[in-house]
């Protein structure tokens, strides 16, 4: 025979069966066990509008808003954030300073060997060509420019978008792109060889061209009446997470965290929000 026993607690009538405590969550609790996992983010700090931190000391960006969000959804974790460095962020991240990193990371064989990385993913950087505005014509899209021998400048293989193109080259054979592999360069160096016509396109991410060049305060402005920007696709970003066994328990709950935020539209309020757009529309599976 099940036992009932009721004890008043703070005011609030509360009934305990076969040992049950069936007030827990009035009397304070906020999972089911009362158990609640605290887990370290680390984002970066000035990469906005993704992961930054704000002039009020706010953790805040695109992606620290989506891990809020899948925050409110899991009561058995709490998140604590901290704003760092690249650098950083994948230290730590290997030695278990910190459980999840979010910095727009995309997938690479390299970091799904030193980390977990969820299915899911959160978000997505959207990636092109800066070219000369006389050319927009002749480069309308990757393939055109593939097919014209337009000359790329040359990518670090290091860097995840020589993936990207690599990637592109072995599902066009017959017209591929000429993927040389970088020697040191900054920034400058490519749009300034671009306009030279040392080379005709540079692969550039569409917010990297719009603050350097498009926005009036850009380190490159000076050459927005030079260049342009046509897109390829959306790369998708993901969190990085520390590997351990309770690490890859919180992923499952973030697998369903995420499809629901997606799934009510929330992840494309967010993109709206900090790109203007919802980036998820440039990904192609």
């Amino acid at each position: 025979m099940v036992q009932k026993k009721w004890f008043v607690i703070g005011g609030i009538l509360v009934l305990l069966i076969g040992g049950t405590f069936i007030g827990r969550q009035l009397a304070g609790d906020g999972t089911a066990n009362g158990k609640v996992t605290t887990l370290k983010v680390a984002h970066t700090q000035n990469y906005a509008p993704y992961d930054y931190v704000n002039d009020k000391g706010k953790h805040t960006g695109y992606e620290v808003d989506v891990l809020k969000a899948i925050d409110k959804k899991l009561p058995q974790y709490k998140f604590k954030y901290t704003g760092t460095s690249d650098e950083d962020l994948l230290i730590g991240l290997e030695s278990g300073k910190y459980d999840i990193g979010t910095k727009g990371a995309w997938y690479t064989k390299e970091r799904a060997e030193k980390f977990i990385i969820p299915k899911d993913a959160i978000g997505a950087s959207v990636i092109g060509f800066t070219i000369r505005k006389e050319d927009k014509e002749k480069f309308k899209d990757i393939d055109s420019f593939a097919q014209s021998s337009g000359k790329l400048v040359p990518i670090s293989p290091q860097n995840a978008q020589w993936n990207v193109i690599e990637d592109y080259n072995k599902s066009h054979e017959d017209h591929p792109i000429d993927l040389k592999a970088a020697e040191s360069f900054t920034m400058a160096d490519a749009y300034a060889w671009v306009l030279e016509g040392r080379y005709d396109a540079y692969f550039d991410i569409k917010l990297s061209f719009e603050q350097a060049v498009k926005d009036k305060d850009g380190a490159y402005h000076k050459y927005a009446d030079q260049l342009t920007w046509v897109p390829y696709k959306g790369i998708e970003t993901y969190p990085l997470v520390h590997r351990n066994k309770s690490n890859k328990k919180f992923v499952k709950e973030y697998a369903k965290a995420i499809k629901e935020l997606k799934k009510d539209g929330t992840l494309a309020k967010l993109s709206k929000k900090y790109f203007g757009e919802n980036v998820f529309n440039y990904v192609t599976k």
